[in-house]
């Protein structure tokens, strides 16, 4: 009669799953704050791929945890570090600080998927980013077409950090290339922030009497640019160009705006591409797929010829 017992019992513990659930798979997202409407983007693409993923996979739970910049995300980090993630995914905004949790992550055996702005010991299982070299490339184009290849122009750089320079260095490489009649009359930082876009652009009409064009960098930017401009009762520039593929400049690309000419796509749902490389290199014994070590996604102009393909009026950016 025991053996029956013991028989039954283990029958239903099998049935039940061996008395315990099975762990989950754990994706840890790292996203810096939204400090302007495209890294409120990358939180929107954060969350929207925890909710597909796990619609998709049951065993699996993908943890988002947005935090402030610097310290404040090595804080959040680490917190996702202490519920025994299998994989992590980091968007850097400034990845310096981050180097040492991403580092001791990879100790664990956690895989690392970075995103955005490169860590400087490249210690991560899978890089994605967009391509800011085509980004800058493709603004100069927009730019040089734009004005027929002669004036002097202004630019509104970023952050000065990797992604900044790689795009300052194509935009430069291009013009000098095939716009040589094209001048950079100053290239500043506006740190990708419209307020400090605005005091950019207050300061650059002051010391420059005569702009052709101006590349804003970044559509946070333009706009506040834009406004500085209009309100200075200028009239010689000819084209502000901006960067990202915000629905508020594409639109104002649909609407014929006599000054917006162009934008260049860099979209924030790159966090979904890499929150699903995780799972990817997950499923695969936590070996990147072959070929998708790094996965770059390219940009390309936005001018009225194609804007309304790149309008989401309903987007976070």
């Amino acid at each position: 009669m025991r053996r029956v017992l013991v028989l039954l019992c283990a029958a239903a513990l099998l049935a039940a799953g061996c008395g315990r659930s099975e762990k989950k798979l754990k994706i840890g997202v790292s996203v810096p704050e939204a400090t302007h409407s495209w890294a409120a983007g990358i939180i929107s693409s954060a969350r929207q791929a925890k909710h597909s993923i796990e619609a998709a996979n049951p065993d699996v739970a993908v943890i988002v945890a947005p935090g402030g910049n610097g310290a404040a995300q090595v804080g959040a980090i680490e917190q996702l570090l202490m519920q025994d993630i299998d994989a992590l995914v980091v968007v850097c905004q400034e990845p310096e600080p981050l180097e040492s949790v991403c580092a001791e992550a990879k100790k664990r055996g956690i895989y690392l998927v970075i995103v955005s702005n490169p860590l400087p010991s490249k210690i991560q299982d899978v890089y994605v980013n967009g391509d800011n070299a085509s980004f800058g490339r493709a603004a100069a184009e927009a730019m040089g077409q734009a004005l027929d290849g002669k004036g002097d122009i202004l630019v509104m750089e970023g952050i000065l950090n990797p992604i900044n320079t790689e795009r300052v260095n194509g935009f430069r490489e291009v013009l000098a290339a095939r716009y040589p009649g094209i001048r950079i009359l100053d290239s500043q930082p506006s740190n990708w922030n419209p307020d400090q876009g605005l005091k950019l652009m207050e300061t650059y009409l002051q010391n420059y009497p005569k702009v052709d064009g101006v590349w804003a960098g970044d559509d946070d930017v333009l706009p506040n640019a834009l406004k500085a401009y209009r309100e200075s009762g200028r009239g010689d520039v000819k084209a502000f160009v901006g960067g990202g593929g915000s629905k508020t400049v594409v639109k104002m690309i649909l609407d014929k705006d006599p000054l917006v000419k162009a934008t260049v796509s860099y979209h924030p749902n790159m966090t979904a591409v890499g929150v699903n490389a995780a799972l990817e290199g997950l499923r695969n014994g936590k070996v990147p797929p072959a070929g998708k070590k790094e996965i770059i996604i390219p940009s390309e102009v936005i001018d009225a010829s194609n804007a309304s393909a790149h309008y989401f009026p309903d987007s976070d950016y």
